[in-house]
């Protein structure tokens, strides 16, 4: 990643950011990026919260992984969170159904990823037609292969967050031990299947409209 390019910013000036693609009446779609641990879920929930429920709503990728039976039966399970560990072709129907609500079309359902259970539920996260910004995030937005280019023409922004990597790890370190891996187990996942996952994903930095480092 050429580090030349990377902005500085506080959520606040995200939240005005995000705030600045509003158009009302219109359905805009912001995505948010970057390797496993750069922080995409919380900086997410924190421009929603921030916005209200009447401006945003969150959409996450994670709903679409493959459910664990099917990773068995494909022999992927052992490095669950790789891109085609994915239902790709599923989220980029749902963005491209997103992107076309239209004031009073009906809600549209998306799923939700359950960690402690390490399973998408269904149907969990409502999308009203009259909200007029939806924040998705997730590692491939930017990814050019399979389905995800077709999300990503759907999408207005992706800002890529990029972390340094040491805050990234220990993020990453804490988040498996609290869905109860042990501390070894732990440092394997960040550092093997995670790290060769987050070197993917920070190749597709450059197509980002922003990279973004929060202080």
């Amino acid at each position: 990643m050429n580090q030349q390019h990377v902005q500085d910013a506080t959520v606040d000036q995200l939240v005005e950011s995000a705030r600045n693609l509003v158009v009302a009446g219109e359905r805009r779609i912001l995505g948010l990026t970057g390797a496993p641990g750069a922080g995409k879920s919380t900086v997410a929930e924190q421009l929603v919260t921030a916005l209200g429920p009447d401006v945003a709503v969150l959409v996450p990728m994670d709903g679409f992984h493959l459910a664990n039976e099917v990773l068995i039966e494909l022999g992927r399970l052992d490095r669950k969170g790789a891109h085609d560990t994915f239902d790709d072709g599923g989220y980029a129907r749902l963005v491209a159904a997103i992107r076309a609500q239209r004031a009073n079309d009906p809600v549209v359902y998306a799923p939700r990823f359950r960690r402690e259970i390490e399973e998408s539920i269904g149907s969990s996260i409502p999308v009203p037609s009259e909200v007029p910004l939806v924040v998705t995030e997730g590692n491939y937005l930017l990814l050019e292969s399979g389905a995800w280019p077709s999300a990503r023409s759907c999408i207005d922004e992706v800002w890529f967050l990029s972390p340094d990597t040491d805050i990234r790890h220990t993020r990453l370190v804490r988040r498996h031990e609290a869905y109860g891996k042990s501390p070894e187990d732990a440092s394997f996942w960040a550092l093997g299947s995670d790290e060769r996952n987050a070197q993917l994903i920070e190749s597709t930095a450059v197509r980002a409209d922003r990279i973004v480092r929060l202080r």
